[in-house]
C-alpha cells in the first residue's frame, strides 16, 4: 500500500509509469565509463523541530552529491503527511527553493542514488515511501543487497506493489509487513533486516521519530551529529561527516556496525541497541576514494590517510623523476604524500572541469577520435621534458588510464611513471560498488608487465595491501578488501558468486 500523501514534480503519482515522471529523457549512459570504481550512495537525515528541515537536507546531499550523481529525492514529514520529491539528475538540478517551500515539517530523509541495483531511471529514485498501520515511512538505503531474489519473493505476499526494480524497496515492503503483523517499530525494522543479506546503512523516517541502521559488517559508512547545542534535540545522520559540516551540525558518534539507533525529537540521547554482531568490515574503498577527503573516519581527516599512503607507495616503489602529479581529485593527497617522501617535486600537471558530472549528453565516436577531453587537461608548460610520475588512487578497467598516458605524452612528458595508491583491483564488488564481471577488470586478465604494456608506460607500480592496511592504523580485521583478495566478507548465492566471478579457479565460489 501506497503512502497517501506522495507529492511530486508533476503531482501525486503511484507507479513506476506515472510517478514522478521526469522532465529530462532518461537513458542509460553510453560510452566509455571511467576507468576506477564507481560510487556508492549517500543518505542523509534530519529530524529538527521547528527548523527548515527540506533545505538543511538539500545541502546534506549537496555535500554527498560525489557519492552518486543519478538522481536525488526528498522525503519530509508533517504531522501525519509525508511529501516526496525525487527526480533524475543532480540535487541542484532536481531542488529549488521554490520547490523546497512546499516540504515543510520537522523530519527530512534524502537520497542520491548511483545504481548497483535497478536501472537509472525515475521509478528507482529514493527514497521510498510506504504506508503502514502506523502511518507512512520513508527509507534511503546505501549498500546492495546479495539475497534480493529470496527477498523480493519472501515479501511478495501477492498485495506488494512494486513500483521499482530496487533493493531498497524490498526492504522497505519487508518493513511494511512486519508493522503490518504487529510489531512497533524497533521491532519491525530488526525483523526486516534479518531477512537481509549484504551491505546496508539505511536512514528510516516515520512519525514516531528517525532510525538509523547498519548493516552488521558495517561495509558502508553512517554518522550522527547535533543540530545546534545538544539541548534541543536536533538530529542529523549522514553518509559522512561532511554532510554534517556543511549545516552547522557537530559530530557525536559513528552508528556502529550492527546497531540501530533512534533518535526522537527532543530526546537529548538516542536509543541504541545492537542487532546484529559481525567481524567489522568497513569498505576500504571508502578511504581510499569515495568517501570525500575533508570527511572523518577513526579521528581524523581521509586527507591525512591518503597523504600516509602516498608516502608508503614511495616508499615500496620509488622511481628516478622530475616531477610527481596527481589525478584530480582523488590522486592529488597520495601524490603529495609521496613527494613528500620521494623528495621529488610535486606540480599540477592536469587540470580538472569541476562542473562536469555525469551528463546524459555523450560525445559521439568521431569527437572522441578527435580527443575531446570532457574532465582532464594537461598542462604542456609543466609537463614538457618532463619524466612524470602520475599518481592516480586505482585502476580498474584500463581504457581511460591509457588515454591519460597517451595525453600526457602529446603534452610533452618525456617519461611517463604510473603509480596507483591501491592494490590491483581483480575482484568485482558485491556490496553496493558497480565493479561490473571479473573479465572487465584489466588486473584479473593481465599481469603486471602486460598491464604496462597496455598502458605504454615507462613503469608501473601498485601499492601493497599491507602498506594499504598499516597506513590506516587500524588492524586489517576492519575492512573489507574482497575487491583486491577475493575475501567476501557475506555469503552468497553461489549463481551470483559465478556470475561475476568468470575467471576465477574452481573451488572459489560459496568462499
Amino acid at each position: 500500500m501506497r503512502c497517501p500523501v506522495v507529492w511530486g514534480r508533476q503531482g501525486v503519482g503511484q507507479n513506476c509509469e506515472g510517478f514522478l515522471k521526469s522532465r529530462r529523457p532518461v537513458q542509460q549512459l553510453v560510452g566509455e565509463r571511467p576507468d576506477r570504481m564507481e560510487e556508492a550512495c549517500g543518505v542523509f537525515a534530519v529530524l529538527a523541530v521547528e527548523q527548515p528541515v527540506a533545505n538543511l537536507a538539500y545541502f546534506g546531499l549537496y555535500a554527498l552529491q560525489h557519492r552518486g550523481q543519478e538522481s536525488a529525492g526528498i522525503a519530509v514529514f508533517n504531522q501525519d503527511k509525508v511529501r516526496l520529491h525525487k527526480d533524475m539528475g543532480l540535487v541542484s538540478q532536481v531542488f529549488d527553493q521554490e520547490v523546497l517551500a512546499r516540504m515543510p515539517g520537522d523530519l527530512a530523509i534524502g537520497h542520491n542514488r548511483y545504481s548497483t541495483t535497478g536501472s537509472s531511471r525515475v521509478c528507482n529514485a529514493q527514497p521510498v515511501v510506504l504506508m503502514t498501520r502506523l502511518g507512512a515511512f520513508a527509507l534511503a538505503h546505501n549498500g546492495n543487497l546479495v539475497n534480493a531474489a529470496e527477498l523480493r519473493q519472501a515479501v511478495d505476499d501477492g498485495q506488494a506493489e512494486f513500483t521499482s526494480t530496487t533493493d531498497s524497496e524490498l526492504i522497505a515492503f519487508a518493513v511494511q509487513q512486519a508493522v503490518d503483523r504487529g510489531l512497533d517499530w524497533p521491532e519491525a525494522i530488526r525483523s526486516a533486516l534479518k531477512l537481509c543479506q549484504g551491505a546496508f546503512s539505511l536512514v528510516i523516517g516515520t512519525s514516531q521519530g528517525l532510525f538509523a541502521i547498519r548493516d552488521g559488517y558495517g561495509i558502508r559508512p553512517l554518522v550522527f551529529g547535533h543540530l545546534g547545542e545538544p539541548e534541543s534535540g536536533h538530529w542529523v545522520v549522514s553518509s559522512e561527516t561532511c554532510g554534517l559540516e556543511i549545516i552547522g551540525a557537530r559530530y557525536v558518534d559513528d552508528v556502529q556496525p550492527g546497531e540501530l539507533v533512534r533518535f526522537r525529537a527532543g530526546d537529548i540521547v538516542p536509543e541504541r541497541q545492537s542487532w546484529s554482531v559481525e567481524p567489522n568490515r568497513l569498505c576500504v574503498f571508502e578511504m581510499i576514494y569515495f568517501a570525500r577527503p575533508d570527511s572523518q573516519f577513526f579521528g581524523e581527516s581521509l586527507y591525512s590517510y591518503r597523504q600516509r599512503i602516498g608516502r608508503t607507495l614511495a616508499r615500496e616503489s620509488c622511481v628516478d623523476a622530475d616531477l610527481v602529479i596527481g589525478v584530480p581529485d582523488s590522486g592529488i593527497p597520495a601524490a603529495i604524500g609521496f613527494s613528500q617522501e620521494s623528495g621529488i617535486p610535486y606540480g599540477d600537471g592536469l587540470i580538472k572541469n569541476r562542473y562536469v558530472g555525469r551528463t546524459f549528453i555523450q560525445p559521439t565516436q568521431a569527437m572522441r577520435e578527435a580527443g575531446i577531453r570532457v574532465k582532464l587537461n594537461p598542462l604542456p608548460d609543466v609537463l614538457s621534458g618532463k619524466r612524470v610520475v602520475v599518481i592516480d588512487d586505482s585502476i580498474v578497467r584500463g581504457t581511460t588510464s591509457r588515454k591519460l598516458v597517451t595525453a600526457l605524452r602529446d603534452a610533452g612528458a618525456t617519461e611517463v611513471h604510473m603509480r596507483i595508491s591501491s592494490p590491483p583491483v581483480t575482484h568485482p564488488c558485491f556490496y553496493g560498488i558497480d565493479t561490473d564481471t571479473q573479465d572487465q577488470l584489466i588486473a584479473a586478465r593481465l599481469t603486471l608487465e602486460e598491464i604496462q604494456e597496455h598502458l605504454k608506460v615507462d613503469s608501473l607500480a601498485y601499492l601493497s595491501k599491507e602498506g594499504m592496511v598499516e597506513a590506516a592504523q587500524a588492524e586489517s580485521g576492519n575492512f573489507c578488501t574482497a575487491c583486491f583478495d577475493g575475501d567476501y566478507p557475506i555469503p552468497m548465492d553461489e549463481q551470483l558468486l559465478n556470475s561475476k566471478l568468470m575467471l576465477e579457479p574452481a573451488g572459489i565460489a560459496g568462499r
